[in-house]
């Protein structure tokens, strides 16, 4: 029986359909707020994972395979951030969501991970729920919030700041990040002269800003987004308070300085990864240098996070051995142990997903860049 020349092309194509995959990329997904009060770090995390992809794709990808990274806003709004999480999961198909931002933001995703067993790499929080008990979906590559929290209160105390208030955001991320810091009153018998909470959707700062001057504090934690830190320090300064302004890695970003402005020097920021100027760490220097070749003036801490979470990735990418499925994916992972990032080493194992536990302690200089 003979069949029409088309009949026979449309069986091979048929054919090829099936044994070839419809894609050759390495979808990965990403929800963020690209807009709202964390819009500035988020890109800059974004611009650093990016670096790395770009330069992986370039030199032929993982096992011949590009990624793609699919970003979407979630406008800082948990419930948003779970519905992207959705689609990214069930319509996009990712083998993995990747660099999500805030804490309430990704324990609203969380249940979606369980269902589909979908790992999520690098989250840029430090929430102590991602690492204990293990969830064994997240893997984190930076340190927790309450490390940094605790290591800030000890070293004002050890510049002999005694007086220090606490104001932070009345949601999971800003008790986590107080919980640290009662860890570091408790360590250096000490306590905050004044704790106080606001609220994350409408911040208002006009009875906490004279609250915390009339306590004469002579530093301050202030526990949010870049918007409340910058809103609250506006506040204290009105009043004529000089109290030192402290914040953690999740303001970390060139952005945060900009919105600061003149306000922003003498502000001391905990830090999660290497000083970005220092080109003796071998991670900083490979950022520095693909950045320098897309024409970037140099990059921030928060480009060092998304960098270093995309290598990270990465790696359990090459360790699935061309099996890119988000079980392969998951388990490869869990192989990490000692793995050299570039100066850097991070572990991870079914027991332990915190991968990285570097701290650091950073000054805003007056002419806005980060010293340390």
């Amino acid at each position: 029986m003979k069949f029409p020349l088309s009949g026979l092309l449309a069986a091979a194509a048929l054919a090829l359909s099936v044994s070839v995959p419809v894609s050759a990329q390495i979808v990965v997904g990403q929800t963020s707020g690209f807009s709202g009060p964390v819009a500035a770090s988020v890109k800059e995390l974004t611009e650093g994972a990016r670096l790395y992809f770009d330069a992986v794709n370039a030199a032929g990808g993982v096992n011949g395979q590009k990624i793609e990274l699919i970003s979407l806003d979630d406008k800082f709004d948990p419930k948003v951030a779970a519905e992207n999480a959705r689609q990214l999961v069930t319509e996009k198909n990712v083998i993995a969501l990747f660099l999500t931002r805030g804490t309430p933001h990704t324990e609203a995703i969380l249940p979606l991970l369980a269902q589909h067993k979908v790992p999520l790499v690098a989250p840029s929080t430090g929430a102590m729920v991602l690492h204990k008990p293990v969830n064994p979906y997240v893997f984190n590559v930076r340190a927790t919030y309450q490390r940094e929290a605790e290591r800030a209160v000890r070293h004002l105390s050890l510049i002999g700041q005694d007086r220090i208030a606490i104001l932070q955001v009345d949601d999971s991320f800003g008790n986590d990040v107080a919980a640290g810091a009662d860890a570091g009153f408790e360590g250096v018998g000490k306590k905050p002269v004044v704790k106080l909470a606001f609220d994350r959707t409408k911040p208002d700062f006009s009875q906490a800003a004279p609250a915390i001057v009339k306590a004469d504090a002579q530093s301050v934690l202030i526990i949010g987004s870049a918007n409340a830190v910058v809103d609250a320090t506006k506040a204290l300064r009105a009043l004529g308070s000089r109290a030192t302004i402290v914040t953690v890695s999740n303001n970390a970003s060139t952005g945060f300085i900009k919105q600061m402005g003149p306000l922003g020097h003498g502000t001391i920021v905990t830090q999660v990864f290497p000083y970005e100027r220092s080109m003796s760490a071998p991670i900083v220097k490979e950022a520095a240098d693909l950045a320098r070749a897309k024409g970037m003036d140099g990059v921030s801490p928060a480009h060092m996070e998304g960098f270093s979470a995309a290598k990270v990735l990465v790696e359990g990418l090459k360790r699935t051995n061309g099996k890119f499925t988000r079980q392969a994916l998951t388990a490869a992972l869990n192989t990490m142990q000692k793995v050299d990032l570039g100066g850097m080493e991070l572990s991870f194992s079914a027991n332990d997903h915190t991968g990285l536990v570097y701290t650091d302690m950073s000054i805003i200089s007056e002419d806005g860049k980060f010293r340390r």
